[in-house]
């Protein structure tokens, strides 16, 4: 953190290289995290884009209260979570799609699908499973990020997990891809 309050503090002054150098190395988390809610990288190079877009017009006059990427994180899940919300799925397409899937083994299509699957929970029992599937975070460092309570957030990851293994197309793509301990 203070690596980055370093750079904050020149950027406020306009130095160009402390706000590339804040890019550099944040990039690649928000692009990841965009990556996780959106499953598709061109959407998630916009993603980051305006991400940053946003961050740097906070300057001058920025302060940094918290680590960066805390900051950063809800302002790309916000973006992303807007961005699914524009572009609901098609039902029939999907199931269609699945049918074609069992015709044809496709690693890299399965996995992609079983990400679909997760994108089309709903806004909060998505965000707890990639929380803490594809980030790896604990209950505890969850309800913090959220700011909610660790009950809530054992909740919704209970109804989450609930809701993908009671769908039949997302238990024949993980019985192909291995991954039946979801």
């Amino acid at each position: 953190m203070q690596e980055d309050q370093s750079l904050i503090a020149k950027a406020n002054l306009g130095d160009e290289e402390a706000m590339r150098a804040l890019y550099d190395k944040h990039k690649e988390f928000c692009m990841n995290l965009a990556i996780k809610y959106l499953a598709d990288r061109d959407e998630a190079l916009d993603v980051l884009q305006e991400t940053f877009k946003y961050f740097f017009s906070k300057f001058p006059g920025f302060v940094l209260t918290c680590q960066l990427r805390t900051f950063l994180f809800p302002v790309v899940r916000n973006l992303c979570l807007s961005r699914l919300r524009k572009k609901k799925p098609n039902v029939d397409s999907k199931i269609l799609e699945f049918q074609e899937a069992k015709e044809v083994r496709n690693p890299e299509l399965e996995k992609a699908r079983v990400v679909e699957m997760v994108a089309s929970l709903g806004e909060e029992h998505r965000e707890v499973v990639i929380l803490r599937f594809a980030e790896q975070m604990t209950l505890e460092e969850i309800a913090e990020r959220l700011c909610i309570p660790k009950g809530t957030v054992k909740s919704r990851l209970h109804n989450a997990l609930k809701k993908l293994r009671d769908n039949p197309q997302l238990i024949y793509l993980l019985s192909l891809l291995n991954l039946s301990d979801f």
